[in-house]
C-alpha cells in the first residue's frame, strides 16, 4: 500500500516541519546555497537541527548561512565546501566533515545541474551523471559510518519527474558512442538517483540507514539556466513573451518545492522505510494513476536488478567498495 500524508502539492516546508523537534540531530544538505536547498535548510533549522550547508561556492554559502541564522534564530548552521563534479573534491569534503562531526542523522542529496552542454568531469564521466549521481554516490558512501552511528538515519535523494525520459544506458552511460542529448543525460542521472535509493536501502537498511527518492516538482531556480527560452516554451513552462505559464497549476515556490524533501526526511511513517519514490509528500508507485502535471514513476527506475547493477558499477567508477 502506498504511503500517503495530509500534505500535498501546495504544502510548504514550514508546514511540513511544524511540530517536529530535531534538537540533537545533525543534517547535511547539498546544494544548500540556492533554490529549494535554502528552504530545506531553513525548515530543518527552524526545528532546532544542526545543519551543514554543503556548497560549491563557499562565499555564497556563508552569506546564506548568515541569513539563515538571522531568520531562524538557530546559530547551528555551518558551511562545507563541496564540488560534486570532482571525486577528489568529494573525498576532501568528507574528510573535512569528519574533522568536525562523527555522526549524521539526515543526508539530503539536493544539489544538481540540468541540461548542460556535453562536457566531462575531471574523472572522465559525463557531467550530469557525474555531478547529479556519481558525486552523491561517493559522498553518501563516505558518510555511511556517520549515518550508521546515528541510526536510524535517513538519506533523501532529490530526483525528478523527468527521469521518465530515459532509463540507464549501461552500454554507454557517458555518451562516448551515442549522440549526446542533454535532456536524456539529465533524465539518466535522475533515474540513477532513484535506483540509488533502492540499492542503498537494500544494502544498509539492516544497519539502520534507509534512503528514499523524490521529485520536488517544477520550481523556477538556477537549475534551468542552460535551457533556452525556446526550450522552455516547448516544455510549456513559459509563453511567447517569456512569462510563466499556468503559474498556479505547474510552478511551485521554492518553499513548496522543498516540502517533499523535508517530509521524506522527518515523517514518522517513513521510519525504517526506504527504496520508495515520492511526489507532493505522497508515494508514487509504478503504473499508478497520477495527478495532472505528474510524469509518474517508471518501473525501470525502481527495478531491483537495475539498482544492483548500477551499485556495482558505481563502486568501480568511484573506487569505493563496501
Amino acid at each position: 500500500m502506498s504511503i500517503t500524508s495530509a500534505f500535498g502539492r501546495n504544502s510548504t516546508a514550514a508546514e511540513v516541519i511544524a511540530g517536529h523537534d530535531l534538537g540533537g540531530k545533525t543534517a547535511l544538505v547539498t546544494g544548500a546555497s540556492s533554490g529549494i536547498g535554502i528552504e530545506t535548510a531553513r525548515a530543518l533549522l527552524s526545528a532546532n537541527a544542526e545543519v551543514i550547508l554543503a556548497v560549491r561556492d563557499s562565499t555564497k554559502g556563508e552569506k546564506v548561512a548568515r541569513e539563515l541564522r538571522a531568520s531562524t534564530g538557530n546559530s547551528r548552521v555551518h558551511v562545507l565546501p563541496l564540488d560534486l563534479g570532482s571525486l577528489a573534491a568529494v573525498r576532501q569534503a568528507a574528510a573535512e566533515f569528519y574533522r568536525h562531526w562523527s555522526k549524521l542523522d539526515l543526508l539530503i542529496n539536493n544539489a544538481g545541474i540540468m541540461a548542460t552542454p556535453l562536457s566531462y568531469t575531471p574523472d572522465g564521466y559525463e557531467q550530469q551523471f557525474g555531478t547529479n549521481y556519481l558525486g552523491h554516490f561517493l559522498l553518501t558512501a563516505l558518510l555511511l559510518p556517520a549515518l550508521e552511528k546515528a541510526a536510524p538515519a535517513r538519506v533523501v535523494i532529490v530526483s525528478s519527474g523527468l527521469h521518465s525520459v530515459s532509463d540507464i544506458d549501461f552500454e554507454d552511460i557517458n555518451f562516448r558512442q551515442r549522440p549526446y542529448d542533454k535532456d536524456v543525460a539529465y533524465a539518466q542521472s535522475k533515474t540513477a538517483s532513484i535506483l540509488f535509493a533502492v540499492a542503498l536501502t537494500n544494502h544498509y537498511a539492516s544497519r539502520g540507514v534507509t534512503a528514499n527518492a523524490l521529485t520536488p516538482g517544477v520550481i523556477r531556480t538556477g537549475l534551468q539556466k542552460f535551457l533556452s527560452q525556446e526550450e522552455q516554451r516547448a516544455l510549456g513552462w513559459i509563453d511567447e513573451k517569456g512569462n510563466p505559464v499556468n503559474t498556479t497549476l505547474r510552478w511551485k515556490t521554492p518553499e513548496q518545492g522543498a516540502a517533499t524533501s523535508v517530509w521524506v526526511g522527518v515523517a514518522p511513517e517513513l521510519e525504517g522505510i526506504g527504496g520508495r519514490y515520492f511526489e507532493n509528500c505522497n508515494e508514487l508507485e509504478p503504473g499508478a494513476p497520477t495527478q495532472a502535471g505528474s510524469r509518474g514513476l517508471k518501473p525501470y527506475a525502481v527495478d531491483p536488478g537495475n539498482a544492483e547493477r548500477l551499485w556495482t558499477l558505481s563502486e568501480e567508477m568511484v573506487g569505493w567498495h563496501e
